[in-house]
């Protein structure tokens, strides 16, 4: 659905916006969310997994715009304690991923989560916009590289994992790897992901040990080689 300056719409949808960047949140509603224009209307934001279940129970709405990099637990986390809203015959809440990451571990994970798609922040407003109704009409909607990687893993029956040494760590050490990653320091990833930072030590010591891993430069050059940064 394209729209020009002035031109309305009478289909509607509404979004729950989740991403724990504010000012990227802010960006998101500036650019779809002028429902007269765009259709779209804003009903709810999160930051991070506690507040994206608690807000999608409350306004269920028809879409969920969702971060797959969240405090608490990530993408993944807040489909599978929304699972039963997805599945409800009526007025299912549908997902699409609208993440910075291409990896394809992160595609995967999420559409195996339940998502109806993936689409990555480099997209324009209005195809935005066009993929949340496609969304909502029960579509799949990926961009175009991101397609290849769902065709890959659903090949095959049994689906085997993407990367079997990433497979081994839990969806909070994956988190603190890709922050440890980054260049963050263990206060810092300990205020993103509302943890002590005893605990950031824990996770990074039980990462280093699964990947036979000796300091965190070896797990930067380890995460950036799989494209996880």
């Amino acid at each position: 659905m394209t729209e020009t300056a002035g031109e309305t719409t009478e289909r509607r949808v509404r979004v729950v916006l989740v991403d724990d960047h504010r000012m990227f949140r802010t960006g998101v509603q500036a650019e779809i969310g002028q429902t007269e224009r765009t259709g779209v209307e804003v009903v709810g934001e999160a930051a991070d997994v506690d507040q994206a279940v608690t807000v999608i129970t409350a306004t269920r709405p028809e879409v969920v715009l969702l971060d797959v990099h969240l405090p608490g637990g990530g993408g993944v986390e807040v489909l599978r304690r929304c699972a039963s809203l997805m599945a409800a015959p009526e007025n299912p809440v549908r997902f699409l991923a609208l993440s910075v990451s291409d990896a394809a571990e992160d595609v995967i994970g999420v559409i195996r989560g339940g998502a109806r798609g993936y689409v990555t922040k480099t997209i324009t407003g209005s195809d935005l916009v066009d993929s949340v109704f496609r969304v909502q009409d029960g579509d799949a909607v990926f961009s175009p590289r991101l397609a290849g990687f769902v065709l890959d893993a659903f090949a095959s029956t049994d689906a085997p994992p993407v990367d079997e040494d990433l497979d081994r760590l839990t969806q909070r050490e994956r988190e603190v790897l890709r922050l440890i990653a980054r260049g963050y320091a263990y206060k810092e990833i300990a205020k993103q992901l509302f943890i002590s930072v005893k605990t950031v030590e824990s996770h990074v010591s039980a990462v280093l040990r699964k990947l036979q891993l000796s300091n965190r430069h070896e797990l930067t050059r380890w995460a950036t080689a799989r494209r996880l940064v």
